[in-house]
């Protein structure tokens, strides 16, 4: 995936949600609807997410040094995982908290500010404006998604990618609709009705979505910071070009892990032929680690370790399990 497409993702989604913040805002100071103030304090978790995510990624830039030898893309990983814990705090917790502040009032018979305000229809206006806009943002995330995912699922695609930029910003994006949803239906309900029960249902409706989005980004992102293996489709040209060259006899085993989302470290033991002599061995490896970078350009540090092998090559690799 181009870290270029999750970029303009991630800027797109930031753009909206600055502006639909604002909005939000003022629409709850005008009216005093729960789902407003829940929505409101998404949006700017939100757009702290975008910045960590933008500040991350120009982290995980910098050249490697001595203490990082591996340098640093894995930056990227933190700034995902910091933004599933501020969906999770900042914008779940809260809004799962004015639900349940609201409903006490209700329960307790105080009067209702939306019910209240003159200016009700205000909430409704921003919510479907913001709507609109958020559906724009969803739409480049999507379109990004599409042409990184190489026809997957986009389940498959969110599970399977090395690259957090756009599983966030997707998830990210289709919350916030499915949260302004629940918000429009929660403002609209307790003005048709006269319940101001709808309004505190639908900010704890928003509130269980981020902490549910937060926990899967929070479970992804984790797999990924612990680290996890090039994609099957990369180990196999990995293997492909390991054993396309003379000397090399056999692939004892092959492991991979992502140092960054756009970076591999490859570790290999090759069995070779028993009547092979150190510079052949040495021009074989050279000519092996020729072949993976051409293979696989997001291929980093190679490391491939010569071994008399006897053992028929399909049933190797045991020794690296």
């Amino acid at each position: 995936m181009s870290h270029q497409g999750g970029i303009k993702a991630i800027v797109a989604a930031m753009s909206a949600n600055l502006a639909i913040a604002v909005m939000k805002f003022v629409a709850w100071i005008v009216t005093g609807a729960a789902s407003l103030l829940a929505e409101a304090i998404h949006s700017v978790a939100d757009s702290a997410n975008q910045i960590i995510m933008l500040v991350g990624g120009r982290r995980a830039q910098k050249e490697a040094t001595e203490k990082h030898p591996f340098g640093f893309g894995r930056e990227r990983y933190i700034a995902a995982f910091l933004v599933a814990i501020i969906l999770f705090s900042m914008g779940g917790l809260f809004a799962l908290y004015e639900a349940y502040h609201k409903l006490i009032e209700v329960h307790e018979g105080h009067p209702n500010e939306l019910l209240q305000s003159r200016w009700w229809w205000v909430a409704i206006v921003v919510l479907v404006g913001s709507i609109a806009a958020e559906s724009m943002s969803f739409r480049t995330a999507w379109r990004e998604t599409k042409s990184a995912s190489g026809g997957e699922s986009l389940v498959t695609f969110i599970r399977s990618s090395r690259s957090p930029e756009l599983p966030v910003i997707l998830l990210e994006d289709t919350a916030a609709l499915v949260g302004l949803t629940f918000a429009l239906l929660g403002v609209s309900l307790t003005k048709l009705t006269g319940n101001g029960y709808f309004d505190a249902i639908g900010s704890g409706l928003i509130g269980a979505l981020l902490v549910a989005v937060a926990i899967i980004l929070a479970l992804e992102i984790y797999s990924l910071l612990v680290g996890e293996s090039a994609r099957p489709e990369v180990v196999a040209k990995i293997s492909h070009a390991i054993a396309g060259g003379p000397v090399i006899t056999g692939l004892v085993y092959l492991k991979t892990v992502h140092v960054g989302p756009e970076a591999i470290l490859v570790a290999a033991k090759v069995a070779v032929e028993p009547t092979a002599d150190a510079p052949a061995i040495a021009a074989a490896i050279d000519a092996a680690e020729a072949r993976i970078r051409a293979a696989e350009p997001m291929v980093g540090p190679i490391y491939i370790e010569p071994d008399i092998w006897q053992e028929d090559a399909a049933t190797a690799g045991r020794d690296g399990e």
